[in-house]
This record gives C-alpha cells, sequence and structure tokens, in this order.
C-alpha cells in the first residue's frame, strides 16, 4: 500500500480528489454530442469519407462510455452518488449493453490484484509479446465484426438462460439481466427514428460497437498492462502512454491513456487524471512510472515476437475466460474469443 502523502502535498491530494456534477455530466455529454454529431455529419453529407469518419469517432466515444462507466462503477463520476449512478447506469453502462454494479464487483478485483495470478484481467496481458501476423489476425476478427458478433451472442445466449427452461422463465432471466440495456437501446432507435434516421441505429450504432470499438479496446487494453516492467511494482505494473491529440480523439478519450495514475490513485475521477499526471511528474515520481510516448511504442513493443515463432490456428485456452453476464471490462466480456 502506497500513502498518497509520500506522492503528494496535501493541497495536490485535495485538488485532484475534487469531484464535480458538471464534469462528470460533460464527460457523458461530451461523448454522446460526438457521436449524435457524427451521425448528423454523415446524414448531411453521405458519402464514403464521412461514414468513414463517423465509424472511427463513434467507436471510440462507445469506449468513453464504457470509461464513464468505469468512474461510475469507482464512485467518482460525479460529488452526487445518485447522479453518479444514474449517468454511469442509464447514460453509459446500459447503452453498452452493460450494468455498472456488475462491473464493479469484477473491476475491483482487478485493482486488488493487478496483475497477479487472481487477477481476471490477466488474460489481456499474460500471452504479449506476439507476433505481428497473430496481432493482424485479431485485428481483422475486430474490424469485420467477428469479435464484436462472437462476444454479443455469447451475451445474448447467457442472458436468455438454458433452451430447457420455458420461455416465460427465459424472458425473465434476459430481462433481469439485459432488460435495461434493452430498453436504452431501444430508445436510440427511437429518437433516430423520429428523425427519419432510423438506418442510423444499425449503421453508426451497432456497426461501430461491433467493429471499431473492438480494436480500439483491444489496443487500450494491450497499452495498459502489456509488458509491463514489473508485475510486483505499482509504479510499473500499469502503463501510461503519452497520447498526441489524434490518439485521444481515436483511441485514448476520457483520459484513459492515464492508467499509472489511475492504478496509483483509483478514486480520482479521469477528468482529474491529467492534473494528477503533472503533480506526479513535478513531484519527481516520474522515473520510477512505466510511460510511453505513444501508442505505436506499445504496439511495436507487445508484438515484438518474431513471426516464424507464430503459430496459426492455435488457439489459446490456457487463460480463464470470463462468464458473460452482463459485465464488460471497459469494453466488452469475453476478451479474447480467438485468441490465436
Amino acid at each position: 500500500m502506497i500513502n498518497p502523502l509520500d506522492l503528494l502535498t496535501r493541497e495536490q491530494l485535495a485538488d485532484v480528489k475534487q469531484r464535480s456534477d458538471l464534469k462528470g455530466i460533460w464527460v457523458v455529454a461530451f461523448s454522446w454530442m460526438m457521436i449524435f454529431g457524427a451521425m448528423a455529419m454523415f446524414a448531411i453529407w453521405p458519402n464514403p469519407l464521412t461514414f468513414i469518419a463517423a465509424m472511427l469517432i463513434i467507436g471510440t466515444r462507445q469506449l468513453g462510455l464504457a470509461i464513464g462507466m468505469h468512474d461510475g462503477a469507482h464512485g467518482v463520476l460525479t460529488k452526487s452518488p445518485s447522479l453518479n449512478m444514474f449517468l454511469s447506469q442509464w447514460l453509459c453502462s446500459y447503452p453498452m449493453l452493460a450494468e455498472t454494479n456488475a462491473y464493479r464487483r469484477y473491476h475491483l478485483v482487478h485493482h486488488r490484484n493487478t496483475q497477479q495470478e487472481n487477477d481476471p484481467d490477466l488474460i489481456l496481458s499474460k500471452p504479449f509479446p506476439i507476433t505481428r501476423k497473430s496481432f493482424r489476425r485479431k485485428m481483422i476478427r475486430d474490424l469485420t465484426g467477428q469479435t464484436g458478433y462472437q462476444q454479443r451472442k455469447a451475451q445474448i445466449l447467457n442472458a436468455l438462460g438454458d433452451p430447457s427452461l420455458p420461455w416465460d422463465k427465459r424472458i425473465d432471466r434476459f430481462a433481469s439481466k439485459l432488460g435495461g440495456a434493452a430498453f436504452t437501446n431501444l430508445v436510440l432507435f427511437s429518437i433516430l427514428a423520429v428523425a427519419g434516421q432510423w438506418h442510423l441505429y444499425f449503421l453508426l450504432w451497432v456497426l461501430p460497437m461491433l467493429t471499431w470499438h473492438q480494436a480500439v479496446t483491444r489496443i487500450r487494453n494491450i497499452a495498459e498492462h502489456a509488458m509491463v516492467p514489473d508485475n510486483d511494482d505499482p509504479f510499473r505494473n500499469a502503463r501510461t502512454v503519452e497520447a498526441s491529440w489524434w490518439e485521444r480523439l481515436l483511441l485514448a478519450p476520457g483520459f484513459v491513456n492515464y492508467h499509472v495514475e489511475h492504478h496509483l490513485f483509483m478514486w480520482v475521477p479521469c477528468y482529474n487524471l491529467p492534473k494528477l499526471h503533472k503533480y506526479l511528474l513535478a513531484n519527481g515520481h516520474g522515473d520510477k512510472m512505466e510511460i510511453k510516448g505513444s501508442y505505436w511504442e506499445v504496439i511495436r513493443m507487445a508484438t515484438s515476437r518474431p513471426d516464424d515463432e507464430d503459430k496459426p490456428g492455435e488457439v489459446v485456452h490456457n487463460a480463464r475466460k470470463r462468464r458473460v453476464a452482463g459485465v464488460v471490462s471497459e469494453g466488452f466480456e469475453e476478451a479474447e474469443p480467438n485468441a490465436a
């Protein structure tokens, strides 16, 4: 355990701990503004370039919603506990087919056991380094929707339960697990339908969720814990990436790139992480922290295994797959459904 006052002054600590209802609302509202703005851009100027741009923006901002859910699960998105839960559950978790309380139970285990054998997220970092061929296969599966389809299929089947059960019991089970998610997605579809753009729900909500969102979530997961220098050092068992403006736009919404800071002070809201980062550097702790200059630098390191060691068709089953029970790892449940 690290004493926060060993790293920050009392004034700095009080500063980064401050929670704000307005800032929390803005974190969530900004993601939705970007999502609807990208949809409007394509609706007004429908062409291949605006479609690709909208896909990238929306897929990344869906990750932004997952980050809002993450802060809500930590109870730090806003100052008001009730507002924190409302924003996290109804505007972040449910639209992304997730559930805040279930995610909280899972995620806090990751914080207690970061990079240890009982860390439920170890499956995301343990396989690395991998070959470039393996990484290419993973990205192709993500970008073509194969990963997303398999995850959503497994989630829905799990929510429906055993096929031998009567349909009324299966529907009740589905409602208990994905009822809120189904309702919020129906509301989103209805909003677009009233605007005369019902097709955008499938084209620019479901499709980005199954494709670009999967790819950007994979990259973010690799950056956070893959090939960290020391699994037992809290300064070096997670990684911070000094993201450029375009990386923040397309890969790292909600200041998710400040991951060492988050693990050191998990009760600091995401909107205070840049300030926390500056304080830690100013106080002389930068040399102890695992920091990389870009996501590309991390990907090159994570794909440094020679291609001649690649084993096409090999599926990794030795890591424990997570249960699909409405829980997402700031992304989705089974992180590596076809890990080869």
